[in-house]
């Protein structure tokens, strides 16, 4: 029971600066591990075909998601795989100026003002008849 409750396969923490997830990818080969970020999650994928091991013949797939949490940027994930097959995916975190301040952009338009005497005018001239 303890060796199943140890044995999670990830590990997700959370700093002031960065988010980060530990993997155990051992019985993958580097090529066989994908991570990419989609819709606001972290995805990592593994896969190899099936291989003969002491036991017969053995096939692995999985496929994790993780959300990535308020203040960090997809464009800015990066992933590390160490050479005893422990797959480290951080995020860092943007620090913000304030919790209730954010800036907005301005989009910039045609002439209002133009484009509401023109329809006054049109108006105008419709009741003349």
């Amino acid at each position: 029971m303890a060796a199943a409750a140890r044995d999670v396969g990830s590990t997700i923490k959370s700093y002031k600066d960065k988010f980060q997830v530990n993997l155990d990818v051992q019985h993958f080969k580097p090529e066989e591990i994908t991570v990419k970020t989609a819709d606001g999650y972290i995805v990592v994928e593994g896969k190899h075909e099936e291989k003969k091991d002491e036991h017969g013949f053995i096939s692995r797939q999985f496929t994790r998601r993780y959300a990535l949490p308020e203040g960090c940027n997809p464009d800015t994930v990066e992933s590390r795989l160490s050479s005893d097959g422990v797959l480290s995916v951080i995020a860092p975190k943007v620090p913000s100026v304030s919790k209730n301040e954010r800036s907005v952009p301005i989009a910039q338009t045609g002439p209002v003002r133009k484009e509401i005497k023109d329809q006054n005018s049109q108006a105008g001239a419709g009741d003349n008849k």
